[in-house]
């Protein structure tokens, strides 16, 4: 069957919550670790992933969208800093960004893009996204809340629980067949669950009061100019990682996505996906590898099956006690499965580097690696009218504004 066919068929109905299922312990933890609902992010995700299929209704690639772990960085900085509303008025901006690549995309060809943000600037972002998270998972997984500053759970236990997390998910990633090697999250997830159960320190409270049925918490943007500058320089990074997954998804079935819909089109659905998920409330949208690698192993290229994905996600938004159990997971599971996600995000930069086969004897890559880097982790702070600019955002600006104006060596690849 070719990606193309679109039809409504039971199997198709069956293998979408399949694809939902591989798709939940990324999906959920998103929220759960920035303090959003995670039953919104259901909700998100689901009309995040119709959206991009309307967009790209006349190719539309076999994808999932959901929880973009890119922004849990700035979320938790946002939502702790200005609030819930506040913050997602930052990421309605970022996926006007989205939107804007796209139209210049549509405007100047795929290489514009490529141009402005070359290998030299993405990868270095990449790899501050994961280094500039690795101390709040550290803490987790030792018992303390995301910032050291209080103790949640007493050490001894703490580790251990979030070391068996972290073992389960990366045992499971490295040596399980099938399905379980599509869903490790959720495999180390359980397997810390279990264990927390057995020390006690699980409170179903949240779980006995929820209702079957709930409204999820839906939150309407406020528009803040601090958290949309904050906020809008960290999604190039994933606007360049969205070229990768339509890459990845074009070679699993064959069809070449980046010609049609093409890229104009794809980074648009996206843009829009993650707009309309902050207008309720919602975490950032991304195209999930996960799910790449459900559709590589069960060959299902029907677009249908992604339909019914979105479809199962937004109704188990409305079960209550969905959302009461995944608020009872303890943190020190959460901070055992970040230790690898957050470690993965900065490889995933290193890598990016490699492929692009950057040049480290070229004083001018160096430049920009190296201020990227310390700009973003280091905390330099700038301002702006008031506005405190610093992070992963200032250090994509640097990347940019440096790449753009400093000299190319002759013959360089960067």
């Amino acid at each position: 069957m070719k990606p193309t066919d679109y039809n409504f068929r039971v199997k198709d109905s069956i293998l979408g919550i399949q694809f939902l299922f591989v798709a939940f312990g990324a999906l959920v933890l998103v929220p759960i670790l920035t303090g959003l609902d995670p039953s919104v992010a259901l909700f998100t995700a689901g009309i995040g992933t119709l959206v991009f299929q309307f967009v790209n209704r006349g190719a539309i690639p076999p994808i999932f969208l959901a929880s973009s772990f890119a922004f849990i960085a700035p979320i938790s900085y946002g939502v702790k800093t200005w609030g819930i509303a506040a913050t997602m008025s930052g990421l309605v901006a970022a996926g006007f960004l989205y939107v804007i690549l796209s139209l210049l995309i549509r405007l100047k060809g795929d290489n514009f893009l490529h141009r402005l943000l070359p290998p030299v600037v993405v990868g270095p972002v990449i790899m501050s996204i994961g280094l500039i998270l690795s101390p709040v998972a550290v803490n987790l997984a030792m018992g303390k809340s995301g910032d050291g500053s209080f103790e949640l759970v007493p050490f001894e236990v703490a580790i251990v629980v979030s070391m068996v997390a972290l073992f389960v998910t990366v045992f499971v990633s490295l040596l399980s067949k099938g399905i379980f090697k599509l869903i490790p999250i959720l495999c180390g997830i359980i397997a810390g669950y279990i264990l927390a159960l057995s020390y006690g320190i699980v409170d179903f409270t949240a779980f006995e009061k929820a209702a079957w049925f709930a409204m999820p918490n839906f939150t309407a943007p406020e528009f803040n100019w601090q958290a949309i500058i904050f906020i809008l320089p960290i999604a190039i990074a994933p606007a360049i990682e969205h070229i990768g997954d339509m890459l990845a998804i074009s070679n699993v079935t064959k069809q070449d996505y980046l010609k049609k819909p093409g890229l104009k089109n794809t980074l648009l659905g996206d843009g829009l996906a993650t707009s309309v998920a902050a207008l309720f409330g919602g975490p950032p949208n991304t195209t999930y590898s996960e799910v790449t690698g459900a559709v590589t192993v069960t060959k299902a290229y029907n677009p249908a099956i992604m339909t019914w994905a979105a479809i199962a996600a937004i109704l188990l938004a409305f079960v209550g006690k969905l959302g009461g159990l995944l608020s009872t997971i303890p943190t020190p599971i959460m901070g055992g499965i970040m230790l690898l996600l957050f470690g993965i995000i900065a490889t995933l930069g290193i890598s990016t580097l490699v492929k692009a086969n950057t040049d480290f004897t070229c004083p001018r890559n160096m430049v920009i690696v190296s201020m990227i880097l310390v700009f973003s982790i280091g905390g330099m702070t700038f301002n702006f009218g008031g506005v405190p600019f610093s992070g992963i955002g200032l250090g994509a600006i640097v990347g940019i504004f440096l790449n753009l104006i400093l000299p190319k060596v002759k013959n360089e690849e960067a």
